[in-house]
């Protein structure tokens, strides 16, 4: 099987993790602060992936430098935004609508490739933008449920993370993934452990009865070995063998995903305009992402217009 389509699967499985969890971190949060519930679950992963490295991948420590300190650390605060403001967003909003918000970094990653990496912006970008705005009012402006602070958490979160997909392209192909995997997460353990300090009871992280409640226990286990320790190791290794458009198409299956386990475990309902929202949304990501001649699915295309730079 080749490396390509071996790293599409495998970043779909991490599309799927990431949309499965929107529901457990809620539920999870209603015991222990969102800060909190970060610090713990990136100390964990960190600390995972962390004693992988020294036990078996020890060369990779002799690569580490400054710049791959710095690439990690840069990493990992776009991470830290990211999770810190879903986190936080998802106590007043629902997962349904906070899987589409998140969803919309897919969109954002042309308009940042313009900024920092100077790439022009097709006519698909541009209508997939303005499609994908279009599907948010009708999501959060019409549906029951009016539009809340933390609808708007989650885009500044959803920001953070189309930044984190840009410069994870850049620097996957620079440094050994495993040890760039490690000081990216554990940034975001520390930043989250520094933000629990300060603005909540952090006690709270350290006390069993919570620890161990299972709401939180299921949480943390799923979300610290799967949807962080493993999906970021996979997406910093695997995204060196497909484009970052590609990538970003398939991660625009995660709130898809968010949606459906939502309704399963949740048992969440939209309203009309806001599943209309949500197709708008999904169908602003795909066309954000495909150049000129629809031929992005032709696997090696000349024309990406990400890989250009990326």
């Amino acid at each position: 099987m080749q490396k390509p389509l071996i790293a599409d699967i495998c970043l779909l499985l991490v599309a799927l993790v990431w949309g499965a969890t929107f529901v457990l971190v809620q539920n999870a949060i209603s015991f222990l602060e969102p800060l909190s519930f970060n610090s713990v679950r990136f100390s964990l992963a960190a600390a995972l992936l962390g004693s992988w490295l020294l036990l078996f991948e020890r060369k990779q420590l002799r690569m580490c430098n400054g710049k791959l300190l710095f690439a990690g650390t840069l990493l990992g605060v776009l991470l830290f935004v990211g999770y810190a403001f879903q986190t936080l967003g998802l106590l007043s909003t629902t997962s349904s609508k906070a899987g589409f918000i998140t969803g919309l970094s897919v969109v954002m990653v042309p308009l940042f490739s313009i900024v920092f990496l100077k790439i022009k912006l097709g006519i698909n970008a541009i209508t997939g933008v303005a499609v994908a705005a279009v599907g948010l009012y009708f999501l959060t402006m019409t549906d029951s449920a009016p539009l809340t602070i933390g609808d708007g958490l989650i885009f500044i979160c959803a920001i953070g993370f189309a930044l984190h997909i840009v410069t994870t392209g850049k620097f996957t192909g620079e440094f050994p993934a495993l040890a760039l995997t490690v000081v990216q997460l554990a940034t975001v353990a520390l930043l989250s452990a520094a933000g629990a300090f300060f603005f909540e009871d952090w006690n709270k992280a350290f006390q069993l009865d919570i620890l161990l409640t299972g709401q939180v226990l299921s949480a943390l286990i799923v979300t610290a070995l799967f949807a962080t320790a493993l999906a970021y190791y996979a997406q910093t290794a695997f995204q060196k063998h497909t484009t970052p458009t590609r990538v970003a198409l398939i991660f625009a299956m995660e709130p898809v995903f968010a949606a459906i386990t939502a309704f399963i475990w949740a048992h969440e309902r939209l309203s009309i305009s806001a599943i209309m929202g949500c197709l708008l949304i999904f169908a602003g990501m795909i066309f954000a992402e495909l150049p000129s001649g629809w031929s992005i699915f032709k696997r090696g295309h000349k024309q990406d217009l990400l890989a250009k730079k990326m």
